[in-house]
């Protein structure tokens, strides 16, 4: 078997710099940055497709390789802030936070190296063109695959469109996936015009050429403003998570989290109404429908009484209801600790009550649990700090203002499928509260907040997104930004909003475009493996 030529590995580092630039790396992404998602995977599948000078087609397991390789240079491009959680947030010595990205980066490129084998299995078994023609529909079945099987589908490639007007038009019918489809679908026909022959090489690179700048000026299409008609306030509380910050004011932000921890209960909750609109003196003269508390890194369980007693009487006095980030808890004796611990949104009604909680049903894996937990015993120190928190299991909705309404929580927005369902079950505002500080300052919160973006257009629906550090917003239907809140500010902030109740198809439906895709792929290297039999 030959080796694998270096103008191979060239294209695939090619590939994966290029899947890396549509997505943000410290801070939103640029315009022209985004257009380089039309031939972000072309390099990958010259190199998996070319064949040599002897006619000989890559085998699967070169193929395998090689597309395995350009995941984990993707990943560790794209989530490089995982290393700056683990280290600077978690707490984790440098080494470990370092292989902890090395791991995640490994065992996530194995969707790249799945789409590398299938493709090139295709190819050998039914040519180029097939193989061409399959890259779209493998490309968003192997997506489809990290959204249900890994959880963790971060930054798909749809994702890259997020502000094409025109194109995410196509998003409340098939979700993000669709839109991944059609970029890859782009991205195929550029890598044809390298691999037809030279008499299709020239219309070829048109058609691709034109087709990409015809969707691209979609990001001049803007769609008519919604009206908003209601108000709500949300609290961004600038909490540091476990590391330095930007000094805010005299003290660094570590110093002021450990004074914020050493506060009663009651000071806190005190402490965190200060800035704005939300001093308790003042709160009589809001006229909001939500007052709006993020996730962030303050323990206030839902059982406590001095918890429940002011954000009550908050609610009470300016008679608007009030959704705040806290920690559901609920006494189990055959627990560990005797009780099990929620990431829970709390919601009090605008006579000040405690209606009920939404318990968080992603977690965070490696901060909030440990995945297969027993298999790292012996790591016993180093996962001592990872939370234990439980998983949620209902979707739930809550009535407020004469509307319904739902909570969602942190990264649980990257969940195209599982955010549709609070809108199936009549949502007509969603509420997205997140902590985006173990970020820190890199892309990860504009990259959050993309996805956040997405789910506003696949479900026309306005989302209220109020962070710990930033960025806080409210967005539109169509997945514009009202206003975006300063980051590493500590205030409160009044964002626009209405509510609807209208119901796309792709909230009805899900993710059928991608199953779609899926049975496709099936029935090409199914017809593959029927064509090998009946030539043998």
């Amino acid at each position: 078997m030959r080796s694998i030529s270096l103008r191979q590995w060239l294209l695939v580092m090619a590939s994966s710099l290029l899947q890396t630039l549509p997505f943000a790396m410290a801070g939103p992404v640029p315009s022209w940055r985004r257009m380089f998602c039309w031939i972000a995977l072309a390099p990958l599948l010259i190199a998996l497709l070319a064949t040599r000078r002897d006619g000989a087609r890559l085998p699967v397991r070169q193929a395998v390789l090689i597309a395995y390789v350009s995941g984990i240079l993707w990943y560790l491009a794209n989530c490089y802030w995982i290393f700056q959680t683990m280290y600077l947030y978690g707490g984790l010595p440098r080494p470990v936070a370092l292989g902890i990205l090395l791991l995640f980066a490994l065992y996530l490129g194995l969707y790249h190296a799945l789409f590398g084998g299938l493709l090139a299995l295709i190819h050998r078994q039914t040519g180029l063109i097939a193989a061409l023609f399959a890259a779209p529909f493998l490309w968003v079945a192997i997506e489809l695959a990290r959204a249900r099987v890994t959880g963790f589908p971060w930054d798909l490639l749809g994702y890259a469109q997020v502000d094409n007007g025109l194109l995410t038009q196509l998003a409340p019918v098939g979700g993000v996936l669709l839109l991944s489809f059609i970029v890859a679908a782009v991205c195929a026909l550029f890598a044809a015009a390298c691999l037809l022959p030279r008499h299709l090489l020239r219309p070829t690179f048109a058609a691709a050429i034109v087709l990409a700048t015809c969707l691209q000026l979609g990001t001049l299409y803007q769609s008519s403003q919604d009206p908003a008609a209601h108000h709500a306030t949300l609290l961004q509380e600038n909490l540091a998570v476990g590391a330095p910050g930007r000094d805010v004011e005299v003290l660094s932000m570590q110093e002021k989290y450990r004074q914020f921890v050493s506060l009663s209960h009651s000071a806190k909750i005190v402490w965190l109404l200060e800035p704005g609109v939300l001093k308790m003196g003042a709160a009589d003269k809001l006229e909001n429908d939500f007052i709006i508390w993020p996730e962030a890194p303050a323990d206030f369980a839902t059982t406590d009484p001095t918890f429940r007693a002011q954000l009550g009487a908050l609610a009470a006095q300016t008679h608007t209801p009030v959704v705040v980030g806290s920690i559901g808890v609920d006494a189990d004796p055959s627990a560990e600790l005797g009780y099990r611990e929620y990431g829970s949104a709390a919601f009090f009604n605008s006579s000040g009550a405690y209606t009920g909680r939404y318990d968080k049903i992603h977690r965070v894996p490696w901060g909030e649990y440990v995945p297969y937990k027993q298999l790292f015993s012996f790591a016993g120190k180093l996962i001592s700090g990872v939370g234990n928190m439980e998983a949620g299991t209902e979707h739930k909705v809550f009535r407020a203002n004469d509307h319904n309404f739902s909570v969602f929580i942190c990264y649980e927005s990257i969940f195209g499928d599982e955010v549709r369902t609070f809108v199936n079950n009549g949502a007509e505002v969603l509420i997205n509260i997140s902590d985006d500080g173990w970020y820190g300052d890199t892309g990860a919160p504009w990259q959050h907040l993309d996805m956040a973006r997405m789910r506003a257009i696949e479900n026309r629906r306005w989302i209220l997104r109020d962070t710990n550090t930033g960025v806080t917003t409210a967005i539109d239907p169509h997945g514009r930004g009202i206003f975006i809140a300063p980051r590493h500010v500590r205030a409160a902030f009044n964002f626009p909003f209405n509510y609807r109740s209208d119901v796309t198809f792709y909230t009805r439906h899900g993710d059928w475009f991608a199953w779609l895709c899926v049975i496709v792929s099936a029935g090409l290297l199914a017809m593959g493996f029927t064509r090998r039999s009946e030539v043998h």
